[in-house]
């Protein structure tokens, strides 16, 4: 196991325990309940085919939350947050993914 990794868990635990000791507070995740989907794809500029596509969503799922028949669960709106917030960088992240 390389330095890295084990300072890295060595971090985590040492977070974790502080937690448990109540000398810190966990992280909590804010996610808000309504995410504006189209306002966010309309940001990227693309089309509702091509940002399905680029982020992993399925375009029938794309255009129910667009026009507000269904809500994206909890994860995928802060999946959506990180794309609204830096797109190019999300795409970039994906792509060296599949790289």
């Amino acid at each position: 196991m390389s330095k890295q990794v084990f300072d890295q868990i060595s971090e985590g635990l040492m977070g974790t325990l502080s937690v448990a000791r109540k000398e810190a507070e966990p992280y909590k995740l804010h996610v808000p309940v309504e995410v504006d989907v189209k306002a966010i794809r309309a940001k990227t500029g693309m089309t509702q085919k091509d940002f399905a596509s680029a982020f992993g969503f399925g375009f029938d799922q794309l255009k129910q939350w667009e026009q507000g028949r269904v809500r994206p669960v909890q994860g995928l709106r802060a999946y959506l947050l990180l794309i609204d917030d830096n797109p190019t960088g999300m795409l970039k992240a994906l792509q060296r993914l599949h790289a």
